[in-house]
């Protein structure tokens, strides 16, 4: 590799930095985060976390579905190797595609991700709550498990049973705290088997209307994050020591849960995220017992 290449590549991981820094609420979590990582893995990390950022965003930067259909269509076919020249210039395209390389990484999991958020695009409602918890296998799991791919140098680190509770803990607490954007755009992530059990129509969740029916949904699905959460950190030991690090987002799910259960927390109208310096004592203290 030339320096001017080193240069242009170096360039680019920090493009992914300053997303990630500069994002939501979500995006400067896995930023903090990857702060814990070491040195010589962090840029590489942070570029897969970008590549979620980028995918997760589609809905939002365009007007149509049609649109974000063609977004994430690009995004595989570059994975693939059907868009190389395309692909060659864009900053986050190549520090992934140089980490993928570097660490030998599978791309199916980054596709499945791409897969998963087409759901995103639509206003269609969540099946079921197995259905949701495949969604967020997809949507966070598959990425974690790279970036402890990619922590223990290219090694299976193990601690898939972990990962998964933790993609599912981490994504239906993200699910809760954006229910205001999903009311925005007239969606229901809240599968129908929960909203049936309780008696709670998913039109009135995507029209941000509060019930005491939905209060109880709400309440189910809290519980379900907080069970995936203990069951994480009970599988946490069977993965080797310095993946652990990739489990730290889960340390901002307790927060945000006991934010959302607070008395008259309104879900449509309250940000679920507590400050950032409360989200940031809560992964130093996680990061202090890896």
């Amino acid at each position: 590799m030339s320096r001017a290449d080193g240069d242009t590549l170096a360039a680019a991981y920090a493009l992914c930095e300053t997303s990630l820094r500069e994002g939501t609420a979500a995006d400067r979590d896995a930023w903090l985060a990857s702060l814990f990582i070491a040195p010589d893995k962090r840029p590489h990390v942070q570029a897969l976390y970008a590549f979620s950022r980028e995918i997760a965003r589609v809905p939002s930067i365009v007007s149509q579905p049609t649109l974000g259909e063609i977004r994430l269509q690009w995004w595989v076919e570059a994975l693939e190797g059907l868009r190389k020249a395309e692909a060659e210039p864009n900053p986050l395209a190549a520090a992934l595609f140089d980490t993928i390389t570097r660490f030998n990484l599978p791309t199916a999991a980054l596709v499945a991700l791409i897969e998963a958020r087409h759901f995103d695009l639509y206003a269609d409602p969540m099946p079921t709550l197995n259905d949701l918890e495949g969604y967020c296998g997809e949507a966070y799991g598959g990425l974690m498990r790279l970036a402890s791919i990619v922590v223990a140098d290219g090694r299976d680190p193990g601690g898939g049973e972990a990962v998964g509770h933790a993609s599912v803990a981490i994504g239906v607490a993200r699910i809760l705290a954006g229910l205001p954007l999903q009311a925005a755009r007239g969606q229901c992530f809240i599968p129908l088997d929960v909203l049936a059990r309780h008696g709670a129509l998913p039109e009135a969740v995507a029209a941000g209307l509060s019930s005491p029916a939905l209060e109880a949904v709400l309440s189910e699905m809290r519980s379900v994050a907080h069970r995936h959460a203990q069951a994480a950190l009970g599988a946490a030991p069977l993965i080797a020591p310095q993946a652990r690090v990739v489990l730290l987002p889960l340390a901002v799910v307790g927060p945000m849960l006991a934010r959302m259960e607070r008395r008259g927390f309104d879900p449509f109208r309250d940000v679920a995220e507590p400050p950032q310096w409360r989200r940031q004592w809560a992964l130093w203290r996680a990061a202090r017992k890896l």
